[in-house]
C-alpha cells in the first residue's frame, strides 16, 4: 500500500480516505456559499427588476416609441450580414467612428465601450481599487455607484444631497478634502430627481477631487446639457454615455469619453469581445439612423411636459423638474406603497422609491411613455 508522499513544503497522504456509508453524512461536509463567498457579498442583495409582462411599463426610463417598421427592416437585413461565427471586433472600429460623427467626439480623446454604463462603472472601480482607495457619489443617486464600489472592496463615501436634490457644494469639498477619493461620480441631471447639476460646480468639483470626476449624461438626449467641453479644462474629468435612453437599451451600449492614457488603461480590465457583433452593428445601422431616435427623443421632451403639467393638476402630488425622460414626485395625501400597490392593480408599473432614501419619502418615480401611456397611467392615478 503507497505511503504518504512529500510535495514541497506539504505532506499529502495518498491513502484513499473512507467513504461515509450514510449519504447524509457526506452532504453535511460539502462546502456552501457562506465557507467561501466575501461576507460583504452575502450581505448585499441582487438587484431587482420586477415582471412587467402585461403590464404599461413605466418604471424604467426607457424609450417607449418602437422604429418605423421599414427602419425595422432595413435593420434585420443588415444584421443578416454579420459574421456571428467569428469574434467581434474587439476594437469595435467603426461604432467609435459613428460614436465619434454622432457626438463630435474630438480626435484627442479616447472612447472605452461597455455593455452598458453598468459595466462601464465597474471597470472604473476594479481599476482603482487600491488598498483603502474611496469612491465619492450623492445620495439618492444611481445605485451602480455604490454597488460597484463595494464589489470591488473600496470604501463608498455617500454625501446626501439637499431637500431641492441639489449638491451640498461646500460640504462637498470639505469631504474631498479630507477622504481624498480616488473616483467621484456625479449623474447629469441625477437618478431619480431628474435635476442638472450647474456647471460651475462640476468646475469645482474637478479641480478640488485629487482622483477621477465621472459625469454620468446617461440622459443626455433629454437635458439640453453637454459636459464633453469639460474635458479641454480638466485632465481628470471623464464623461460617460448610454444608448439606451435614447431607445437601444436592449443593446446594451456604454462609452466613455476621456484622455488617451485613462482610457488605456482602463482597458486592461475590459473584457475582450465584451460587446458582442450584433450589438456593434445594431448600434452602427441605429447612429447612420439618429435622426429618427433624435425625433423620438424630442417627442419625449414634449410629452414629459405634458405629462409635468397633468400631475400639477392631480391632488395632493408634489413634483420636481426634470431634465431626463422621467418625473420624480411625492404623494402627500396617502402612502407612496399603497399608490404604487393600487396603480399596479390597474396595469400601471412605475417606481416606488419610499424607503430608498430620507428625501424619497413616498416618492414615486414615472417614465415619461407614449401619450396613451401616459394618459392611462394619470387617469389610474387619479382614480387611487
Amino acid at each position: 500500500m503507497p505511503g504518504p508522499r512529500n510535495i514541497g513544503a506539504k505532506r499529502i497522504d495518498s491513502t484513499p480516505a473512507s467513504t461515509p456509508s450514510d449519504p447524509s453524512a457526506f452532504m453535511t461536509r460539502l462546502l456552501r456559499p457562506r465557507d467561501l463567498v466575501r461576507p460583504d457579498v452575502l450581505a448585499t442583495t441582487t438587484y431587482s427588476v420586477p415582471d412587467a409582462a402585461g403590464l404599461i411599463k413605466l418604471d424604467a426610463m426607457e424609450n417607449p416609441h418602437a422604429l418605423p417598421a421599414e427602419l425595422r427592416r432595413q435593420w434585420a437585413e443588415y444584421l443578416a450580414l454579420q459574421s456571428v461565427n467569428r469574434y467581434p471586433d474587439a476594437g469595435a472600429r467603426e461604432l467609435k467612428q459613428q460614436l465619434r460623427a454622432c457626438y463630435g467626439i474630438k480626435p484627442r480623446y479616447d472612447i472605452l465601450l461597455g455593455n452598458g454604463s453598468d459595466e462601464i462603472i465597474q471597470s472604473l472601480t476594479l481599476a482603482l481599487a487600491r488598498p483603502r482607495a474611496r469612491v465619492l457619489a450623492f445620495e439618492p443617486s444611481v445605485v451602480m455607484y455604490a454597488r460597484c464600489a463595494r464589489v470591488c472592496g473600496m470604501e463608498y463615501i455617500g454625501i446626501p444631497l439637499q431637500d431641492d436634490f441639489s449638491i451640498p457644494v461646500e460640504q462637498v469639498l470639505q469631504v474631498v478634502a479630507e477622504s481624498r477619493p480616488a473616483l467621484v461620480f456625479v449623474a447629469q441631471p441625477n437618478n431619480p430627481s431628474g435635476n442638472l447639476c450647474d456647471e460651475q460646480v462640476l468646475n469645482l468639483l474637478a479641480a478640488a477631487t485629487p482622483g477621477l470626476l465621472i459625469v454620468d449624461e446617461a440622459y443626455h438626449a433629454f437635458s439640453g446639457v453637454d459636459s464633453l467641453p469639460l474635458l479641454d479644462a480638466h485632465e481628470n474629468l471623464l464623461v460617460m454615455r448610454t444608448l439606451s435612453k435614447l431607445g437601444l437599451a436592449g443593446l446594451r451600449i456604454g462609452f466613455l469619453v476621456g484622455r488617451p492614457e485613462w482610457i488605456a488603461e482602463l482597458e486592461k480590465v475590459r473584457m475582450p469581445y465584451n460587446v458582442g457583433t450584433l450589438a456593434q452593428a445594431g448600434a452602427v445601422f441605429f447612429l447612420q439612423h439618429q435622426d429618427q431616435l433624435r425625433a423620438q427623443a424630442a417627442r419625449i421632451r414634449q410629452d414629459r411636459e405634458l405629462l409635468r403639467q397633468a400631475l400639477a393638476q392631480c391632488a395632493d402630488i408634489q413634483q420636481w423638474p426634470s431634465a431626463a425622460n422621467f418625473i420624480l414626485f411625492r404623494v402627500t395625501n396617502r402612502s407612496a406603497r399603497d399608490i404604487h400597490a393600487r396603480l399596479l392593480a390597474q396595469g400601471v408599473l412605475i417606481k416606488n422609491l419610499d424607503g430608498a432614501h430620507p428625501l424619497l419619502r413616498d416618492c414615486l418615480r414615472v417614465t415619461v411613455g407614449t401619450a396613451t401611456e401616459n394618459q392611462a397611467f394619470i387617469t389610474a392615478l387619479r382614480g387611487c
